[in-house]
């Protein structure tokens, strides 16, 4: 007989927290959307309570902002938090690749190959941020380290809800696309300290577009 294996059921507040986690992120509920506890809890079929919950403990990432008589919004970045977590993905980045490249195996090369040659054919730009992101976590997945991974995946999370769009349209696909080919020949080689330093300026690039994106809107 085969027994079954159940998962864990979620709980009412974590369904809540990452179902609004997972709008705010994709930009669906973007800077000062306001979230009515009352709306949410007829959204998911349950009581305001957990949803009360919810809130807490997304306002506690950073996500969702609860102000007195206008209650939950969602937070908004001002430029120097985004520069701060850039500088963040900096560190924790490049310490991941570090730990990755050794650990890297034909099959991790030919899946990054193969998100590229999609990136490279997809003519949507609002599908191009997405897919970048799936090219950098196929080289810093082989480190290994579920906790950076997570530290890192948490950053970007906010980072990429503020700079989503007007990086992709600023920066083209041209230049990131032959970085990414050369971080990718420099992971085949082993070359560590050259794959590093080339994802710290890739990085250092985007915070000069999100900088000039906000100089041209002002």
């Amino acid at each position: 007989m085969v027994t079954k294996i159940m998962e864990p059921r979620r709980s009412a507040p974590d369904v809540v927290r990452d179902g609004l986690r997972e709008a705010i992120l994709s930009g669906d509920l973007t800077e000062g959307t306001q979230l009515r506890q009352d709306q949410l809890a007829e959204q998911f079929g349950i009581s305001r309570i957990p949803v009360r919950e919810a809130l807490r403990q997304l306002e506690t990432e950073g996500l969702v902002k609860i102000e007195p008589n206008r209650g939950a919004i969602v937070a908004s970045l001002s430029l120097d938090d985004v520069l701060e977590m850039l500088d963040i993905r900096i560190a924790l980045e490049c310490h991941a690749l570090r730990l990755a490249i050794p650990e890297m195996a034909e099959e991790d090369f030919s899946h990054a190959e193969s998100i590229l040659e999609g990136y490279n054919r997809e003519p949507n730009p609002e599908s191009w941020g997405s897919m970048n992101w799936q090219f950098h976590w196929s080289i810093y997945a082989p480190c290994h380290r579920p906790r950076l991974l997570s530290m890192i995946e948490a950053n970007y999370g906010h980072v990429n809800r503020f700079v989503r769009m007007q990086v992709s349209l600023a920066a083209g696909k041209e230049r990131p696309r032959k970085e990414h080919e050369l971080l990718l020949a420099l992971c085949r080689e082993g070359d560590i300290e050259q794959a590093t330093a080339l994802l710290e300026t890739h990085i250092e690039q985007t915070k000069k577009s999100v900088q000039a994106s906000r100089r041209h809107r002002s």
